[in-house]
């Protein structure tokens, strides 16, 4: 029993309910496709029992050997094919216009641009109109608990009632944007830039998932939108921009860190930013993805492991973090060079990395 309440699936087996217009358009489309759907298979249904009942050999039925000479058996190739056509252009004049609805963005002057950069294996999500950047992870099994592979550290926060451009790109390979309950479904492609659009029509938290297999763990790139009023989307714009200002004085401080500061931040940013690829136990997933623990590089000179973490490595998995504040670069490195017995004994201090740069 036990076993059985663990693999019991989900009954729903219907969309989720939109939370945009063309969401909503797009699910209407759905359920005339099935509403027709379902009268042609009780028709064709009706037609194979009642054959089956009547034609039986028991009631002493003989098969027709003629039956493809005779009016029906003639007439059937143009009448069926006909009626099916006739059900598609019965979708289709509806389901172009929502087509061109959903790839033509809108023009307007208050439209919310939000880039979304798909990366191995997180997303980044920057609100281009308001200089604020987030990255949006996956939460692990003991923290997330039921809502395991589709819990995130950081939500993608967007207002209802205005227009949402959506600009998706990727980092690394190919990955893909899906939201249900928004309708959009877009590829992001290294080297390009696409876009979608939505409109949210109603709060709530929707819960979507990388569409495009992107390697190794393509499973832990949930994504969860937070849809909120605009008097809340602006208080957490607010709270955003306040954060990122105490962040950029506490960085560029004049403050000399002590390893066990520099250790207990640094593990943080690692388990967060880093440990995706190398794991927590700092072991890595050798061969595309090395283990730190023991590792030459995180062992050997610091110029060379602050050179790697701040430009990544050409032709590997290793991507540039120079995006971050030299004191995160600073707790990072410090924590690599002294986690997992490594044991150096290196403080790398902001002042540090600003002169690596």
């Amino acid at each position: 029993m036990f076993f059985a309440d663990k693999c019991r699936a989900e009954y729903g087996i219907n969309f989720p309910p939109p939370a945009a217009d063309v969401a909503q358009e797009i699910y209407d489309i759905h359920m005339l496709t099935m509403q027709i759907t379902t009268v042609l298979l009780l028709i064709v249904f009706g037609f194979v029992f009642y054959s089956l009942y009547y034609h039986r050999k028991s009631r002493g039925f003989e098969a027709d050997q003629d039956f493809h000479n005779s009016w029906f058996g003639n007439w059937s190739w143009v009448v069926v094919p006909v009626m099916v056509l006739g059900v598609d252009l019965t979708i289709a004049g509806k389901a172009d216009a929502v087509l061109k609805k959903v790839w033509d963005v809108p023009k307007a002057e208050n439209i919310l641009d939000v880039k979304v950069t798909g990366h191995q294996w997180w997303w980044e999500f920057d609100y281009l109109d308001h200089d604020i950047k987030v990255e949006s992870r996956y939460v692990p099994e003991k923290e997330s608990g039921d809502l395991y592979l589709r819990e995130v550290d950081n939500r993608l926060v967007l207002p209802t009632g205005q227009k949402i451009r959506f600009l998706h790109t990727s980092a690394d390979v190919l990955h893909a944007f899906w939201v249900p309950e928004l309708a959009v479904k877009k590829d992001a492609i290294p080297g390009y830039v696409t876009e979608t659009w939505a409109e949210l029509n109603r709060e709530g938290v929707f819960r979507g998932q990388c569409a495009e297999l992107c390697g190794t763990w393509h499973s832990r790139m949930p994504i969860v939108v937070e849809s909120v009023s605009p008097q809340q989307f602006a208080a957490w714009v607010d709270d955003q921009k306040a954060i990122k200002v105490a962040a950029a004085a506490e960085a560029s401080a004049d403050k000399t860190w002590s390893l066990d500061e520099l250790m207990a931040k640094g593990k943080t940013l690692y388990d967060t930013k880093c440990a995706a690829c190398h794991q927590v136990t700092g072991m890595g997933l050798p061969p595309a993805f090395p283990g730190l623990k023991g590792s030459a590089m995180v062992t050997g000179p610091i110029e060379a492991h602050l050179e790697i973490v701040i430009k990544g490595k050409e032709g590997t998995a290793m991507q540039p973090w120079g995006s971050l504040n030299d004191l995160e670069i600073a707790a990072i490195v410090t924590y690599e060079r002294n986690a997992w017995d490594n044991n150096t004994g290196d403080v790398v201090q902001p002042s540090d990395v600003k002169q690596a740069r």
